[in-house]
């Protein structure tokens, strides 16, 4: 997530900042959801910017119980790597399965990303 560790956040506070995130999208997170919107992917509805948990998650189709993580190049470093780690354990003890990207490859593989969220809905 940018800047910001939303685990001390209270439910509201992370309602806002997810408002303020869906407008606030990366390039790579906008490439994506041009691609996940309106039911385009298999008719599974995905949301943006959703909090679960103490998280706020990229994007999520709650019937599929499926996340997709967009990683800056930030998440390459071992504290954040770290605590991406924990939040990935967390969200499967919960029964979410997590899918993680980088943005570099969401921008120049988008069709490929898109088709293992695919290959992950079945």
């Amino acid at each position: 997530m940018r800047g910001i560790d939303n685990t001390i956040m209270k439910k509201n506070q992370r309602r806002t900042f997810a408002r303020r995130l869906r407008q606030q999208q990366t390039e790579a997170e906008r490439t994506l959801w041009a691609g996940l919107r309106n039911r385009q992917l298999q008719g599974v509805k995905f949301r943006r910017q959703q909090p679960i948990g103490p998280y706020i998650i990229d994007f999520v189709s709650f019937d599929n119980k499926l996340i997709v993580e967009v990683d800056g190049a930030h998440h390459g470093e071992q504290e954040i790597r770290k605590r991406d780690t924990d939040r990935a354990e967390m969200l499967r003890s919960m029964g979410y399965r997590v899918l993680r990207f980088w943005d570099n490859d969401v921008l120049s593989n988008t069709d490929s990303v898109i088709e293992e969220i695919r290959q992950n809905l079945e």
